[in-house]
C-alpha cells in the first residue's frame, strides 16, 4: 500500500525509516559507501521514504538523493539557523531535476539550549519559508514540510508547507495535529522502536537516548500539554512516558504501534531504529530488514 501527498504525485508510503547516521559529510569514503548501500538496500526493501535525521546538511541530502534511483528522500530536520535558505536553495537547484523531484526539504527551528542566536523562532521560520519562496529556483510549499509540535506551528506548516513532521510525540498529539492540520496536509510523526523483547532491556534503550531530549524545553512543554507531568521526566523518564513515546518489544509489537499512529490520522510514519549495542547510533540494516518483512505490503 502506498500514499501519495496530495497534488504531487510523489509517493512517500505508509511507513519510512529514519536515521541520524545518513550523514556523509560526516564520514569518510568508506563511511559515505557504506550510507550508499544502505539506502539502496531501503529502496531496495519496499521502503519509500528515508528520513535524513539528526541536523543534515544540503550535502548529506544530496549524497543520499544520488543513491538511490526512486524513494523519497526527506530531512528530518534540517535547521534554519545552521543554513541560510539561499544556500538551501542553491543547494537543492543542483541536484538532477527527475531526482530533486522525490526530494522533500524538512525544515525545523531546533531547541534554545542547542542554538546560540535562537530567538523568536515562529518569525523566523516563516521569515525563511518567504526567502525559500523568493529563491532562483525557488522551494515552494510543494517541496518542504515542517518540524511542528504547537498549534502555532501546525498551522504554519499547513499553510506554508505540505504538512508536519512531528519528533518525539504521542498518537495524542497525533490526533491533535491531524485535526490543527485540517485534512489534506500530510502529518508524518517519526516513532522511535527498540526491537528487543526484554522490556526492561528495551527501556534502558530507550532511557539513553530520551534522557538528551528532556532537558530541552520545546519537547517537554509538548509533553507537559499532553497531560505527562514533571515526574514523568525523572531517569530518563517513566514507564507511563516511555510506552507513550516508544515502540517497544518485537516486530509485530512495532507494527501494532505503528497502526496506533496511522488511525491517529497519520499519514506516513517515520521509524528510528535504536539499538543498544550501537549506542543507538549506526546503520541497523538487519532491524530494518526484519520491518520490512513484518510489514510487508503494509510499508
Amino acid at each position: 500500500m502506498t500514499s501519495e501527498i496530495s497534488g504531487t504525485g510523489r509517493t512517500i508510503g505508509r511507513v519510512g525509516i529514519w536515521s541520524g547516521a545518513l550523514h556523509a559529510s560526516r564520514v569518510d569514503d568508506a563511511g559515505r559507501g557504506a550510507i550508499a548501500e544502505a539506502v539502496s538496500e531501503l529502496e531496495e526493501l519496499g521502503y519509500d521514504t528515508v528520513w535524513i535525521g539528526g541536523s543534515p546538511t544540503p550535502e548529506d541530502a544530496a549524497a543520499v538523493v544520488a543513491a538511490t534511483r526512486s524513494i523519497t528522500v526527506a530531512t528530518g530536520i534540517l535547521s534554519i539557523w545552521n543554513h541560510t535558505a539561499e544556500e538551501v536553495a542553491a543547494a537543492i537547484a543542483a541536484i538532477e531535476p527527475g531526482a530533486r523531484a522525490r526530494f522533500v526539504l524538512g525544515l525545523g527551528v531546533s531547541h534554545g539550549p542547542m542554538v546560540p542566536q535562537y530567538a523568536k523562532p515562529y518569525s523566523a521560520m516563516v521569515s525563511y519559508l518567504d526567502a525559500l519562496d523568493a529563491a532562483d529556483p525557488s522551494v515552494g510549499s510543494g517541496h518542504r514540510v515542517l518540524a511542528a509540535l504547537g498549534p502555532k506551528m501546525l498551522k504554519l506548516a499547513a499553510g506554508r508547507s505540505l504538512g508536519a513532521h512531528p519528533y518525539l510525540v504521542t498518537t495524542e498529539h497525533t490526533a491533535e495535529a491531524r485535526e490543527a492540520l485540517g485534512p489534506d496536509a500530510v502529518l508524518a510523526p517519526e516513532l522511535t522502536v527498540v526491537l528487543d523483547t526484554d522490556l526492561d532491556r528495551a527501556r534502558t534503550t530507550a532511557r539513553a537516548m530520551l534522557g538528551m531530549y528532556l532537558q530541552l524545553p520545546n519537547y517537554t512543554d509538548n509533553l507537559l500539554r499532553l497531560g505527562f507531568a514533571a515526574g514523568d521526566f525523572e531517569g530518563g523518564g517513566s514507564v507511563r512516558l516511555l510506552d507513550a513515546l516508544f515502540a517497544l518489544g518485537d516486530a509485530e509489537r512495532v507494527r501494532s504501534r505503528t497502526q496506533e499512529y496511522l488511525d491517529a490520522g497519520a499519514d506516513h510514519v517515520a521509524l528510528q531504529v535504536l539499538t543498544a549495542e550501537e549506542g543507538g547510533g549506526g546503520l541497523p540494516r538487519a532491524e530494518w530488514r526484519q520491518l520490512a518483512e513484518a510489514f510487508g505490503d503494509g510499508l
